[in-house]
């Protein structure tokens, strides 16, 4: 062989791979395929070194069949040492373990999110995570060896029980802004684990997001969880712009930029609210504001720095943003009916912009991927046009108080916190929504007013209403639970209670009704009475409730009511039970096998910290949450358990007496599984035919019984059986609320606007508020008007409230007010204000009489704040806002301004604020409520016929006292009593003695210039006459 390998140049025959054996070739492919299951998919895989060499020989492929020959010229075989660089070590030992490698793996593939993963009854974080977000969540750390023996450094590890998810969601996404994936435990079948798979597969099932909350119980119930996704083009963006704001390039103003178009679509997953708007650029911060979103979606090419603009202006009120890349192919409007509930019939792709188009795709698109698939049934989109609302600007809605305090920012103190007397959740998520955005439809307004007028003359109506709303559930969020695949028994028999409660409420309307039509119209009211009367049938004929009660009552036929209480009792006292050993079990690192070493007498029920589907059964006693009745099929295999049950008592009974063992009984353990046990004198009554123990001590003895056994069996295959079962019949109801669910949605909408109603009702026979006059005009005529909060403030005080009057219209368009400080100019520009915010609601006002005309728009520039993370003096800020009221104010806009011009040097601050009013006089033409210091713009304005002087005083008493005036009068106030505010502020007597003095030089030399200033002119007027 040797000779012919030297020299010969005949063919070489080679039956290497033929002549192994089939069993020692199949032992091979096992030890291959068992020593790959260890290695990472992520781990680099090195080219076989024989492959590198490029022989035909060692590359072939075989199959079964017949033998194969591979021929080679002698020549052809390579000799010596092979070339190429060296292989690098091998190390036998994988990268991580199998748990550990998933986790790996899925911080790859989510990198933005804070990965949470489901071990047994816990959830935990590894590897960085675990040392960024322990000390933050205030949990332990802890270290975790990747195998015995391992030679690998540790892993971080930390974790909590499962039970305890939502309150740390809720510091990771509400208090973190972080996005949370979340990656459960899902039971492989028999068949798959026989294959040699694990008992478990783990994957992320969702990712939660500030904007993506569905049914947390962190979620704040009383306000819209809204997700808001904005569409622009960036190019336009830089069209036409003015590039750099004039003397420096730090400070920025959306109304340099063009008037781009701007698409707004945002959602409510957690009510299925579903809206868009299409705006412009300068209008983007009040249409933001307003919305009031968790998470705003942008494209990520306004992540690049030559489009961070758009950014700047929405991080500067402290939004979060997350970019997403876009779709490939940009969903339509068509491609949105998937995940909407069914579509009105007036449901019309063309009435949306292309920017609405473009932003609800984004949108949808963005909730697609962070549910990861799951479905879900959004309601049809609703337009909402800037025509038929009030817009209340941000800086408005902050200066007003109206849904937070400027001061922290707290809902205590605000309007919507004086208002707040809806007895619902969803019911005071409809009033924010009304305030936000009031009504510019005077049908609509008279309709709400009309009801609001019913609740007040008929008493016993409203209080029986409000005390059947009391009642109800919030059905919008209920509903939705069910079109994720998350509505359990519990959130079923809820939603039944409310159905029926409604069903209740809408008999009590109709009673009304009929009542009411029985009694004769005043020929002198006829046309309003006529239309009062038919704002309760309105509401009455939108419940749509035959489907929803047959529902209901399924619902009340199948789930256990009581079963249910006693389910969630055990729930209870077991999670009491694991909270105090969940710490000293992550302590000792909280692995899968850790729970196994705890002393028995502190270990959990199995059930407790078990697997997150158990299995068949545990051997207790079932707690069922369904009816035997709630099917055919339950019914039968509760007869089915109940006999065995028998039976088991019956094979008790007669091994007592053919063993005569007293004691003994039949039970199940996770450990021995069914079993006879026996204690006392009875122990060694029972060894003669049973000599077999499974456990003993010196007292007792458990053994087998292969009867029991058989029978046990059988109760455990009932009872899982049992347990699908009312699975299948949960899925039904659940199927059944995904069908009625355009018809509960609209029921739960009439629920909530009669909550309001009620509520305004309420607040006006408490606060003797009026029905206001609302017509088309430009008027404003308030009698006795009030602040609600500060008067409600005052009167927790034991002090009442000063009203005054506001009379703006065609004589008087501007009222320019002076007087002293203290004395209540800014309370009554603001109350004057709600006013119309209030009427435009459909409340009644806190006035004597109040006749409002419709207002498109409401500014306000009052209050000082800098903005130093923008590089905004005071003065900027409110040069900014001025420049909004100027530029966007119309003939209807209501504007409030106070103290204009105070940034700067007196002489620079009166020539702003003169042509601040000037503007607004001749340009503008607003409704406007202006309060100053400076006296001399009443002087400089005396040639404006339609603008007015008021001013309010102070009353001086004797021994230096005095009180404020707070009504106003005509005229001009040239005090404004400022050290008599620092005395009571507790200024030092002696800066104050030194203030006065100074205070009185200046008004002499003012005096003497003022003197000077008429000699002079006086010879030129003689002259000029």
């Amino acid at each position: 062989m040797r000779k012919m390998l030297a020299g010969s140049t005949k063919p070489v025959t080679r039956h290497v791979v033929s002549k192994l054996s089939a069993s020692a070739h199949l032992s091979y492919r096992r030890a291959y395929a068992s020593s790959s299951l260890f290695l990472s998919s992520t781990r680099p895989r090195h080219a076989s070194r024989a492959c590198s060499t490029q022989l035909q020989w060692h590359c072939f492929t075989h199959a079964r069949g017949a033998k194969k020959k591979a021929t080679l010229s002698v020549n052809d075989i390579p000799q010596g040492a092979i070339d190429g660089p060296p292989l690098p070590p091998q190390d036998d030992e994988p990268d991580y373990p199998p748990l550990l490698q998933e986790v790996r793996n899925n911080l790859l593939k989510f990198s933005h999110c804070v990965l949470l993963t489901r071990v047994g009854g816990f959830y935990e974080l590894y590897f960085e995570q675990a040392d960024e977000y322990a000390p933050l969540l205030n949990i332990k750390k802890a270290k975790r060896k990747t195998s015995k023996g391992s030679k690998r450094p540790t892993v971080s590890m930390a974790g909590f029980p499962a039970y305890q998810l939502e309150r740390y969601l809720k510091t990771l996404v509400q208090d973190l802004s972080k996005h949370v994936a979340i990656c459960d435990e899902y039971l492989n079948d028999a068949s798959t684990r026989a294959k040699g798979e694990p008992q478990y597969t783990r994957r992320v099932s969702r990712i939660v997001t500030p904007g993506t909350l569905i049914d947390e119980h962190f979620m704040d119930p009383w306000e819209n969880n809204y997700l808001l996704s904005i569409h622009v083009n960036p190019e336009a963006l830089k069209e036409n712009a003015v590039k750099v704001s004039p003397g420096t390039s730090k400070v920025s103003s959306v109304l340099n930029l063009p008037r781009t178009e701007v698409g707004l679509a945002w959602i409510d997953l957690s009510s299925g609210d579903f809206i868009t708007q299409s705006t412009d650029i300068a209008s983007l911060p009040s249409a933001v504001a307003r919305i009031r979103p968790r998470e705003i979606i942008l494209d990520n090419v306004f992540a690049e720095e030559q489009n961070s603009q758009m950014v700047s202006i929405l991080k500067e009120d402290g939004h979060m943003i997350t970019f997403q890349e876009p779709a490939a192919q940009p969903l339509s409007v068509v491609d949105w009916i998937p995940m909407m509930e069914d579509v009105v019939e007036d449901f019309d792709h063309k009435n949306f912009s292309t920017g609405e188009v473009a932003a609800g795709g984004s949108l949808l698109h963005y909730v697609k991927h962070q549910l990861l698939g799951a479905r879900t049934r959004l309601q049809a989109p609703v337009r909402h046009q800037a025509e038929d609302h009030m817009s209340i600007d941000k800086n408005s809605l902050r200066a007003l108080e109206i849904r937070s305090t400027i001061r922290d920012g707290s809902h205590q103190g605000s309007l919507l916190h004086s208002l707040k007397e809806t007895v619902t959740k969803s019911g005071t998520r409809l009033l924010t929504q009304r305030l936000s955005a009031p009504s510019m439809s005077l049908s609509t307004i008279n309709e709400r007013l009309d009801l609001v007028e019913e609740m007040i003359g008929y008493p016993q109506l409203r209080q029986d209403v409000t005390a059947l709303l009391a009642q109800t559930f919030d059905s919008l969020r209920l509903v939705t639970k069910f079109t994720v695949g998350r509505g359990d028994a519990d959130d079923l028999m809820e939603l039944s209670k409310t159905v029926v409660t409604t069903a209740d409420l809408a008999k009590m309307l109709q009673d009304h009704v009929g009542s009411r039509n029985s009694i004769l119209i005043d020929s002198e009211n006829r046309v309003v009475e006529t239309r009062r009367r038919q704002c309760v049938p309105a509401l009455q004929n939108r419940f749509d409730l035959v489907q929803p009660l047959e529902l209901a009552q399924r619902i009340q036929d199948t789930i256990d009511e009581e079963g249910l209480s006693e389910y969630h009792r055990i729930e209870n006292d077991q999670a009491a039970e694991l909270e105090e050993i969940a710490q000293d079990v992550l302590g000792r690192e909280a692995g899968e096998e850790d729970l196994k070493e705890l002393p028995k007498r502190i270990q959990p029920k199995p059930h407790m910290i078990a697997p997150s589907f158990k299995s068949a059964t545990d051997g207790r006693d079932d707690i069922w949450i369904m009816k035997r009745k709630a099917s055919k099929t339950l019914e039968k295999l509760h007869s089915t358990l109940d006999g065995l049950v028998e039976s088991k008592a019956d094979l008790e009974q007669q091994l007592r007496k053919t063993l005569g063992t007293e004691s003994l009984c039949l039970k199940w353990t996770p450990n021995l599984a069914h079993i006879a046990h026996v204690k006392g004198k009875d122990v060694s009554r029972v060894t003669t035919q049973y000599p077999k123990s499974l456990s003993s001590s010196k007292s007792t003895r458990s053994f087998q019984v292969p009867e029991w056994t058989r029978l046990g069996t059988q109760m455990d295959e009932t009872r899982f059986r049992i347990r699908n079962e009312e699975q299948r019949v949960l899925s039904d109801l659940r199927e059944g609320v995904v069908r009625n669910l355009v018809k509960l949605r609209r029921n739960a909408a009439v629920l909530d606007e009669l909550d309001v109603a009620c509520a305004f009702a309420a607040l006006a026979i408490d606060k003797s508020f009026v029905r206001p006059v609302i017509n088309a005009g430009t008027a404003h005529h308030i009698v006795g008007g009030r602040h609600p909060v500060v008067e409600a403030g005052l009167g927790e005080q034991g002090r009442t409230f000063a009203p005054n009057d506001c009379l703006l219209g065609k004589d008087e368009r501007i009222w320019l007010i002076t007087g002293p400080n203290m004395a209540g100019k800014s309370t009554y520009l603001r109350q004057n204000a709600l006013i119309s915010i209030l009427a435009q609601t459909g409340s009644f006002v806190p006035a004597e009489y109040a006749e409002v005309g419709l207002v498109d728009k409401i500014f306000s520039r009052v209050g000082s704040a800098d903005n130093l993370y923008q590089d905004q003096s005071t003065f900027m800020v409110e040069m900014l806002e001025t420049a909004q009221i100027l530029k966007e104010a119309t003939p209807r806009s209501f504007v409030i301004m106070d103290e204009v011009g105070r940034g700067t040097t007196p002489e620079d601050g009166i020539a702003v604020g003169y042509a601040c009013l000037h503007h607004l006089y001749h340009i503008n033409q607003s409704r406007t409520l202006f309060a100053t210091h400076f006296h001399a713009l009443t002087d400089m304005t005396k040639d404006f016929e339609k603008l007015g002087c008021y001013c309010n005083d102070v009353a001086e008493e004797a021994e230096g006292r005095f009180s404020y005036v707070h009504r106003l009068r005509k005229g001009v106030n040239r005090q404004s009593h400022a050290l008599k505010v620092a005395r009571v502020a507790g200024i030092p007597e002696e800066a104050i003695a030194v203030a006065a003095q100074v205070l009185q030089k200046l008004k002499a030399e003012v005096a003497k210039n003022e003197a000077g200033t008429d000699e002079q002119l006086a010879p030129r007027q003689a002259a000029t006459a």
